[in-house]
C-alpha cells in the first residue's frame, strides 16, 4: 500500500516509521511529477526539497510550530502533505489552490509568499510576538534559498535576528540557483564553504547565529537527526543544507533553468512536450531583448540591468553578446534601480529591466534616487498587466497608478512590437532629460515582420486609429488590439473612434481636447487598476479642461485578482472583449430609447 495515500495531514506523517520515509519521498516526488507534467507549474524547486519537507513536518509540530517557505516555488510537497493532496490537481487554476503559500488557504501556510526574501523578517516577527505573549514552546522555522538570502531584506532580517535571543531556525537551502543561476560574492562564499576552502570566519557565526552544516539536504535520515538536535538549541540558528534542484527527474537536474517551470512534459522521460509547429508572433520580452542588443551594438553608452531575471526578461541576449555591459545583480531590485541611477549620472544609458510586480520592491529608489534627481533611467517593465496563473503576487496591475504620481516620470505603453522598438530607440538617443517607464505584457505580439527600421516618437503624442462620430475609445498598451477587433465586429463601427494614447504621462492634451469636443461618449480601456490609473488620468484632465461628459472606465476594480488564465482573469475583471461589447451595446441602446 502506498504511504502517501495514508497521509492527509502532518500528524499522519509522524506516525510513519523513519525507515519508511525514503519510500514516501519517492512517492511524493512521483506525485508532483505526475501532476505538474500535465497541469504545468513550478517543478524543480519542489523536487529539490522533498526530503526537507518531510523532515520538517516530521520533526516539528506544525501548524503550532510556524513554518515559512521563502518565495514559495518549493512548497508543492508542503501543500500535498498538509491536506491539499486531492486538490493539488487544481494548482494555479481558476478557483483552485494557489501556486504559492497563502494564509487564507491553509493553517499550515504560516505566511503568504510569492516575492522572495521576506521569510526571515516574517518569522522573526512571529517569534518575537510569541515571546511577548509567553508562548515559550513554539518553534519558528524559515526556509530560504541561496539566491533569496543574498537580497537586502533577507540580510536586514539576519542582522536583527542575530542580536535577539528568540528561538528561530533559518534553513539555507543552497542549490546555487534561483530561477537563473545565483550570482554575487555571497554565492562564491557559499561555494567555498561547500568546498571547504572558505576563510576561517563563518559569516553567519559572525552574525551571532549558531551555524551548522553544510549537510546533505537530500539525505532524509541525517536531516531528521540534525533538525531534532537543533530543536533543542536555544537562540537564533542557521542550518546550511545542500540540495539539487529538480532532484529525481534527470532532465530537471541537467537543465535547472528550463525545468524551473517547464510547461507540459513526459513524466517518464522528462522530455518537454513539443508545441504544435506554427508561425507564432514574438514574445514582447524577446522584442525587448533583441532590440536592446541591436541598439547597444551601435550605442556604446547603453547598459542593461536586471535583478535575477535574465532569462525571463530576455536580457540574456545582451549578456551573451555584450557581457561587459549587461548586469544580473541578483534578487536586489533596490540595488538595481540605484545602480542604474549611478550609471545614468555618469553618462551611461541604463535600461533597467524589471518585472512590474518586482519594481514595487524598489519604490523609494525610483522616487528618491531616480525621479527626484531627474535621471534618464529607462525602466522596462516586463509582465505588466494580468500575468495569469502566478496570481495576486505577480500581476503587474499597479504600475500605472504608482508611477503616475511621481514627478518627472514618463509612462509609455506600446500597442505593438514596433512601438516598443521605437520608444526604446527614442529613449537611448540621449535627448531624454528624465526617467521613462515602458510597460509591456507577458504575451505575444501581433506582427511577424516586427523588426522594422526605427521611427521617432514625439513624447506625449497619441495615434488616431479610427475616426468616429459618437463614441471615442481611448486605450493604452496591447489591450488596444482587442479594442480594434471589437469595433470591427460592431454594426455601428462608423460611430466609434479609437485612439491609441500610448503615453499615460504626459497625456496628449491636444488630442484629448479634440475628443472631448467631438464625441458624446468616452470609454477608457486599460489592463491596470482603476484607482489612480489611466482612466483616472483622463477624468482628471477632463475636469481640468472643463469638460463634464460621462467617461466609462474599463479597468481592474479595487480587489486583488487571484490566479487563472489571462483570458479568464480579463473576463473576471471586466476588461475582455465581451465587457467592451456589452458596454457599447448599452450606450447605443440608450440612444435609441424614447425620451
Amino acid at each position: 500500500m502506498k504511504i502517501l495515500s495514508q497521509i492527509n495531514a502532518p500528524e499522519d506523517l509522524r506516525g510513519i516509521p523513519i525507515d519508511a520515509l525514503p519510500q514516501l519521498a519517492q512517492e511524493l516526488r512521483d506525485f508532483i511529477i505526475d501532476i505538474v507534467a500535465v497541469k504545468e507549474g513550478h517543478l524543480g524547486a519542489s523536487l529539490g526539497v522533498v526530503e526537507l519537507t518531510i523532515a520538517l513536518h516530521y520533526v516539528f509540530d506544525t501548524p503550532k510550530d510556524k513554518l515559512i517557505w521563502d518565495v514559495g516555488h518549493q512548497a508543492y510537497g508542503h501543500k500535498i502533505l498538509t491536506g491539499r493532496k486531492e486538490s493539488f490537481i487544481t494548482n494555479r487554476q481558476l478557483g483552485g489552490i494557489s501556486g504559492f503559500p497563502k494564509i487564507e488557504e491553509s493553517e499550515y501556510d504560516a505566511f503568504g509568499t510569492g516575492h522572495s526574501s521576506t521569510s526571515i523578517s516574517a518569522i522573526l516577527g512571529m517569534a518575537v510576538a510569541s515571546r511577548l505573549k509567553g508562548e515559550m514552546n513554539k518553534n519558528h522555522i524559515a526556509v530560504i534559498g541561496d539566491a533569496s538570502i543574498a537580497s537586502g531584506m533577507a540580510f536586514e532580517g539576519l542582522n536583527h535576528a542575530g542580536v535577539t535571543d528568540v528561538d528561530v531556525l533559518i534553513i539555507l537551502n543552497d542549490n546555487a540557483i534561483g530561477i537563473d543561476p545565483s550570482v554575487g560574492a555571497l554565492k562564491k562564499y557559499l561555494t567555498n564553504v561547500k568546498r571547504g576552502t572558505a576563510k576561517d570566519e563563518n559569516i553567519f557565526e559572525c552574525l551571532n547565529f549558531d551555524y551548522s552544516g553544510p549537510v546533505d539536504g537530500n539525505d532524509l535520515p541525517n536531516l531528521i537527526d540534525e533538525l531534532t538536535r537543533l530543536k533543542l538549541v536555544p537562540g537564533p540558528k542557521l542550518l546550511h543544507i545542500i540540495t539539487t534542484k529538480g532532484k529525481g527527474l534527470q532532465k530537471a537536474e541537467e537543465n535547472q533553468v528550463t525545468y524551473h517551470a517547464p510547461g507540459k512534459f513526459d513524466k517518464s522521460t522528462g522530455e518537454i512536450l513539443p508545441r504544435p509547429i506554427k508561425n507564432e508572433y514574438p514574445k514582447y520580452q524577446d522584442v525587448f531583448g533583441h532590440t536592446l542588443v541591436e541598439l547597444a551594438k551601435k550605442n556604446p553608452k547603453i547598459v542593461g540591468i536586471t535583478p535575477a531575471m535574465p532569462t525571463g526578461s530576455s536580457l540574456k541576449y545582451m549578456m551573451d553578446e555584450i557581457p561587459s555591459r549587461a548586469f544580473d545583480v541578483g534578487i536586489a531590485e533596490q540595488h538595481a534601480v540605484t545602480l542604474a541611477a549611478g550609471m545614468a549620472l555618469e553618462g551611461m544609458i541604463p535600461f533597467c529591466n524589471i518585472y512590474s510586480t518586482f519594481l514595487q520592491r524598489a519604490y523609494d529608489q525610483v522616487i528618491h534616487d531616480v525621479a527626484l534627481q531627474n535621471l534618464p533611467v529607462i525602466f522596462c517593465l516586463d509582465r505588466s498587466g494580468i500575468v495569469g496563473e502566478d496570481g495576486a503576487t505577480h500581476h503587474g496591475v499597479y504600475d500605472i497608478a504608482y508611477l503616475r504620481c511621481i514627478p518627472n516620470v514618463i509612462i509609455f505603453a506600446p500597442m505593438n512590437e514596433m512601438e516598443l522598438r521605437n520608444i526604446m530607440f527614442m529613449a537611448q538617443l540621449g535627448t531624454m532629460t528624465g526617467p521613462i517607464a515602458i510597460r509591456y505584457p507577458r504575451s505575444r505580439g501581433t506582427t511577424m515582420d516586427w523588426k522594422r527600421p526605427f521611427q521617432e516618437i514625439t513624447i506625449g503624442s497619441s495615434r488616431e486609429l479610427r475616426k468616429g462620430s459618437k463614441i471615442a475609445i481611448l486605450s493604452v498598451g496591447t489591450i488596444g488590439n482587442r479594442v480594434g477587433k471589437v469595433i470591427d465586429e460592431n454594426d455601428n463601427d462608423q460611430q466609434i473612434g479609437h485612439y491609441d494614447m500610448r503615453f499615460i504621462k504626459p497625456l496628449d492634451t491636444n488630442r484629448l481636447e479634440h475628443i472631448f469636443q467631438n464625441y458624446a461618449y468616452i470609454i477608457t480601456v486599460e489592463d491596470g487598476c482603476k484607482a489612480g490609473g489611466f482612466g483616472s488620468a483622463i477624468l482628471e484632465k477632463a475636469n481640468e479642461m472643463g469638460f463634464h461628459k460621462k467617461i466609462h472606465i474599463l479597468g481592474i476594480n479595487d480587489v486583488f485578482l487571484e490566479h487563472g488564465t489571462v483570458d479568464e482573469l480579463h473576463q473576471l475583471a471586466g476588461i475582455d472583449a465581451t465587457a467592451l461589447r456589452n458596454l457599447l451595446n448599452r450606450i447605443f441602446d440608450a440612444q435609441q430609447e424614447p425620451t
